[in-house]
């Protein structure tokens, strides 16, 4: 009887060599096709806080801010409507080419659509207000999405603007809201930090009361006891510049 040759301690039967070679070929490609389908990284939101996650349909609703994390030294300064009733308000930011963000409202600010599309060229920046100034928390998704999307419709069509930014009236909003926003193309809710009072005094929603690089400002046009709107921005400005600030373009931070 033949007998067959022994065969070493931990040598492999060479059947399996052909085998153990394929997988060895085969592992690197794994390797990269799990790589290429690896979610990247998520940016970090540009503005305090990363967006809210919408449970229900598992996507990413617009962050809601009121300052922006930078070391810049830069203020945004904020308009609501009626901005436009104060003719040397306009010249203020022809002369000054001050860029601003105006949010606008189509029943309040619509007959003031030529002359606001003007200011574009000089630094002016045209937003979101809602077609009708309605408080929008609590009222049903498609009643926020009419007043939102409305507008951006407005906004399109008469400036061929797409605004990316809104603004809720009263600064009051609800989860329904972020989700109307976001289907209408807005990518930030803005509200405040500082408010110009009709005085011209600045005061704060929160922390230290000064401005810190980043601020959002809100300044109210239209109070019926409010001193000159022109006055009260020029006072303004040199109280930013006092502090070593000047005023940023908002869109370029959101």
């Amino acid at each position: 009887m033949r007998r067959g040759r022994s065969r070493p301690p931990g040598a492999t039967p060479a059947p399996l060599l052909p085998l153990l070679l394929l997988l060895l070929l085969l592992l690197p490609l794994a390797a990269c096709d799990r790589l290429a389908a690896a979610p990247a990284p998520a940016e970090h939101a540009a503005a305090a806080g990363d967006p809210a996650q919408d449970a229900d349909r598992g996507r990413r609703l617009p962050p809601v801010v009121d300052h922006f994390r930078t070391d810049d030294p830069v203020v945004f300064l904020t308009y609501d409507d009626s901005a436009e009733r104060d003719p040397a308000f306009a010249g203020l930011i022809r002369e000054r080419r001050l860029p601003v963000t105006l949010f606008l409202t189509d029943t309040v600010a619509g007959p003031a659509y030529g002359e606001l599309a003007r200011l574009r060229p000089f630094g002016a920046s045209l937003q979101n207000h809602t077609l009708d100034h309605r408080s929008l928390r609590g009222l049903p998704y498609a009643g926020q999405r009419a007043e939102i999307c409305g507008q951006q419709t407005k906004l399109r069509s008469r400036f061929g603007v797409r605004a990316h930014l809104f603004r809720p009236p009263h600064g009051t909003y609800d989860t329904t809201t972020l989700r109307a926003a976001a289907d209408c193309g807005i990518t930030a809710l803005v509200l405040w930090r500082a408010t110009l009072d009709a005085d011209g005094a600045l005061t704060y929603t929160r922390g230290e009361p000064r401005l810190h690089p980043g601020d959002i400002i809100a300044v109210d046009p239209d109070h019926p006891t409010a001193t000159n709107l022109t006055a009260r921005t020029e006072r303004l400005l040199d109280t930013i510049e006092e502090q070593g600030l000047r005023v940023g373009t908002l869109e370029n931070y959101l």
